[in-house]
């Protein structure tokens, strides 16, 4: 006996959100690849080197005790919140109170999403800088909340300014800001100095501060990225969330954290407590032992990403794409090139796919500001880089008349 399936109608903030633009382009990379065509892939942002050994032993050896598979601590088992304090101390001389200031998120994505249920609502508005990484727009657009944005800037001055002109501009009252430096999908980095204007100013303002540090590890050239909370007082009107996914290559295992003003530490966990039971205790522990590796050891993995930019820049701008060696981040924020402006992102980004075999995000996924660039990631080895450079050129001169 057959019927027809129930027409389920979804909730009205389902008509609010896009279609997913990255699902359009993997879906022709798969469909390439059943082909037998090799396509060389800078779309997601993941990581494609194992994570760090001492991780994952520890992590094997945790699993053996039955005891460990039960339900854990929902805002992160005593140890590891610890750990995450004194690695703040370490790095960057921030004090945290480990039990107030810090809680485990399952991925630094999940904790900005329910950190937006918790503080943002109907009759809300918060303020985020574009183009931008989905969540930050898309997390508050589902909260309920009105999504104010304004250009981004590594520049102080012209950042506080954008800020200015958004809140004069603004119906409701914006009551936070996101940041994200270094910065995804631009790349863009910032210095000590920055964000101690821009804390100045939010606490002027009354502008709460949500800060995703997603990337605070991996830098270049000698350039070390700051935490927000090391300027003075900025705890009091800022959190951050740091994740193990890119400095460990950890990014399968979900696991981050948010940290910084108690408050909304202490919110955030309530309304987690709803929705989750805490991550799974092996990888807790297992994070653990990757706090207290050595310094070395992320800074090897910085540098892997930190030699792939020199051979991506150094390759396309022989090929006639030029583009400019960035500071931080595992993604290069590019320019279309000037024969293929006529095209929007999104189309440049098929041809490159189906006419080069290779794959890339349009800037168009993360806002229309984004609209003209393409983000590449820094996930193909040397060789699958260089390779992507010579499928890129051979399709500049064919199509774009480069010499």
């Amino acid at each position: 006996m057959t019927s027809e399936p129930y027409n389920l109608e979804p909730a009205a903030r389902m008509r609010v959100l896009p279609d997913y633009v990255f699902g359009r382009l993997n879906a022709i990379k798969l469909k390439m690849r059943q082909e037998g065509r090799d396509v060389i892939d800078f779309g997601m942002g993941n990581p494609d080197s194992p994570t760090i050994d001492p991780i994952v032993r520890k992590m094997k050896l945790v699993l053996e005790d039955h005891k460990s598979h039960r339900y854990s601590v929902a805002k992160g088992i005593p140890h590891l919140r610890k750990a995450v304090a004194v690695h703040y101390m370490d790095y960057y001389g921030v004090d945290l109170d480990p039990d107030t200031q810090v809680i485990a998120t399952i991925g630094s994505k999940e904790g900005l999403s329910h950190l937006s249920l918790a503080l943002l609502g109907p009759g809300d508005a918060c303020l985020v800088p574009e183009p931008s990484f989905p969540v930050h727009i898309w997390s508050a657009v589902i909260a309920g909340a009105q999504v104010i944005t304004f250009p981004i800037s590594n520049d102080a001055d012209t950042f506080i300014s954008g800020l200015k002109t958004a809140i004069n501009n603004a119906v409701i009252r914006p009551k936070m800001v996101y940041l994200n430096f270094p910065h995804n999908p631009t790349a863009l980095c910032v210095d000590l100095p920055f964000y101690e204007k821009v804390v100045d100013f939010c606490r002027e303002e009354k502008l709460f501060i949500v800060s995703d540090f997603a990337y605070k590890d991996i830098t270049f050239d000698g350039y070390k990225a700051p935490s927000i909370l090391q300027v003075q007082g900025a705890a009091g009107i800022a959190v951050e969330f740091m994740t193990m996914s890119k400095s460990y290559n950890m990014a399968g295992w979900r696991i981050g954290f948010c940290v910084g003003n108690a408050r909304a530490v202490a919110l955030l966990g309530q309304i987690k407590g709803y929705y989750d039971y805490g991550l799974f205790t092996p990888i807790q522990v297992a994070a653990i032992e990757a706090l207290k590796l050595p310094a070395s050891e992320v800074e090897s993995v910085a540098m892997k990403y930190q030699n792939r930019r020199d051979i991506l820049v150094e390759g396309l701008n022989r090929a006639g794409w030029p583009v400019e060696k960035n500071r931080g981040a595992m993604f290069m924020w590019a320019r279309i090139p000037e024969p293929f402006r006529h095209l929007n992102s999104m189309d440049f980004s098929e041809l490159l796919l189906q006419e080069a075999e290779v794959l890339v995000s349009p800037g168009s996924a993360f806002g229309k500001a984004g609209e003209g660039y393409v983000r590449m990631s820094l996930v193909e080895n040397s060789e699958r880089i260089r390779q992507g450079i010579k499928n890129v050129s051979r399709l500049f001169k064919r199509d774009g008349n480069q010499d």
